[in-house]
């Protein structure tokens, strides 16, 4: 598809991206707009104003719709321009409540779930629910899809977050606090949060659990066997459906226990045959054999540890015999860990180490960034030179919005013998991706974000599924008021140096060519 067709769009879509990130582009209304909003939603008449403007306008941009079958149309269309869908159910836990240490981290919702009188199931219970039947819905869809046009692949993926699976978010923090005090050390020392070992969870099977250092409870322990056997029945479903998993990183205070629990699901649906026999047996197409990975792990590039921690990863997946997922991305928590890091007598942080788990600068996490690009990509080529039939052993989602990383992946993809480059001198050089590639590596660009470096990828690549992922949430728009609030906060900082202005401009400029042409220009 060309850049003409891709900037081939409504005219409304366009004036909303414009007004957008007008508003993002000023500090003051993006750093007070979680209060600002909550103030006068409260307020009665204006409320239901403000909640229409913004339905309108920031939740049109960054969220696909209410329900999953609200989503089912953008699939479509996106798979028709050779785009993919990170799709994700999006509750996520208060910031607010998560930075100022006030209470144990409640997702967002889950008050006004639990007091409707039509509630039955507690909200977490729900939530599962929501996320199995969401990858029933879109297994059924993208069956359709490949009736109806043939398009290869399964393109739609789902993500998890585990602080909304669980009734009580603390749980994860204890249990984080338990491994940081109890993991064995590696080899080589991971900073914090430090880096998952194969017995992690061991302590959920255990008769007594008493520890002289573990603050964990009973009522912790029965919650996180709870949420293991809802991600055992979730991963069951996605490997029934074949489609992939992707479980989120979240603040640094529970990412010992995500890890934990990620690497426990790789080890269990990413396995490798152990023999000749069986990967006879696991010889076909991926349409027969189902998605490998089946579950990723995301890693955070502004995390000081993420260098170390993607080794030993890579390491412990090799030594147990999974395949490892990863999904590889910067990082959207970086102002709360800071914060927190600096209050952390009185905050949810758990690190007692005295500099930030994070770096302290964009610079040294986009050089993180690129090193982990640079290392992913050359075990790829490894995977894929000791044999490219055989089941992948690694697998990546390069989740990123910077211009220089992407085309860095493109590079390393044709530097290691993965692609290779067509076209002539003169004219604009296409990197054609092989399948065995495309099934081990991907993009990934948020939702009404970076359109303009997806619709460049798409130009830029030749792919026979798709290479480029949109992530895109979904849910009621109470739910995803802190989605909404971090992607605001995400486009002044974490994109930066004019990121916002960027995409306001680019939206100016295809209205202009959509009303009067070049004239002007």
């Amino acid at each position: 598809m060309s850049i003409a067709q891709a900037q081939s769009t409504d005219l409304i879509p366009l004036l909303r991206t414009y007004i957008v990130y007008s508003l993002i582009s000023i500090p003051f209304l993006v750093d007070h707009a979680p209060q600002i909003l909550d103030h006068l939603l409260r307020v009665p008449l204006v409320g239901r104003a403000v909640e229409t403007i913004v339905r309108g306008t920031f939740f049109a941009q960054y969220v696909g719709g209410e329900t999953v079958q609200d989503i089912l149309p953008l699939i479509r269309r996106l798979r028709y321009e050779n785009k993919g869908m990170l799709l994700g159910y999006s509750v996520e836990v208060d910031e607010n409540v998560a930075t100022a240490g006030t209470g144990h981290g409640t997702p967002k919702g889950q008050r006004s779930y639990e007091d409707a009188s039509n509630s039955e199931q507690p909200i977490h219970k729900r939530i599962v629910e929501e996320i199995i039947h969401s990858i029933d819905t879109v297994g059924d869809f993208e069956d359709r899809l490949a009736n109806e046009s043939g398009i290869e692949g399964r393109g739609t993926w789902i993500a998890v977050k585990l602080t909304a699976l669980l009734p009580r978010a603390e749980s994860l923090r204890n249990f984080s606090m338990h491994l940081v005090h109890t993991r064995p050390e590696p080899p080589d020392s991971v900073p914090f949060p430090g880096t998952p070992s194969s017995s992690d969870l061991a302590i959920l099977d255990r008769q007594s659990r008493s520890h002289p250092k573990s603050p964990l409870m009973e009522e912790d322990v029965r919650d996180l066997q709870e949420l293991y056997a809802n991600l055992r029945r979730i991963c069951l479903r996605a490997k029934e459906q074949r489609i992939k998993i992707v479980i989120d990183a979240e603040y640094t205070w529970y990412q010992p226990a995500i890890d934990a629990f990620g690497h426990a699901l790789m080890e269990q649906f990413n396995k490798l045959p152990e023999n000749v026999w069986t990967k006879w047996l696991f010889s076909g197409s991926s349409s027969q054999r189902g998605p490998q990975p089946l579950v990723y792990m995301t890693y955070q590039a502004y995390l000081r540890r993420t260098p170390a921690h993607l080794a030993h990863s890579i390491a412990l997946s090799r030594k147990r015999g999974y395949a490892l997922g990863v999904k590889l991305v910067r990082g959207a928590y970086h102002p709360h860990e800071i914060a927190s890091h600096i209050r952390s007598l009185h905050t949810m942080s758990i690190s007692t180490d005295l500099d930030p788990p994070v770096y302290s600068s964009k610079v040294e996490t986009d050089a993180c960034y690129n090193t982990c690009v640079s290392v992913i990509v050359r075990a790829i080529a490894d995977d894929i030179g000791s044999s490219p039939a055989q089941l992948p052993r690694l697998g990546v989602v390069f989740g990123t919005h910077n211009w220089g990383s992407s085309e860095l992946v493109l590079h390393e993809l044709v530097k290691n013998g993965l692609a290779r480059e067509e076209g002539g001198v003169n004219e604009p050089r296409t990197v054609v991706i092989p399948r065995e590639v495309a099934e081990r590596c991907t993009f990934a660009q948020l939702y009404g974000m970076a359109n303009s470096l997806t619709n460049h990828i798409v130009a830029r690549t030749r792919s026979p599924i798709p290479f480029v992922l949109k992530y895109t949430p979904y849910g009621a728009l109470g739910e995803v008021m802190p989605y909404l609030s971090r992607r605001a906060i995400e486009n002044k900082s974490v994109l930066g140096n004019g990121g916002a202005t960027r995409e306001r401009k680019e939206a100016a400029l295809v209205i202009w060519k959509k009303l009067f042409g070049s004239m002007g220009l």
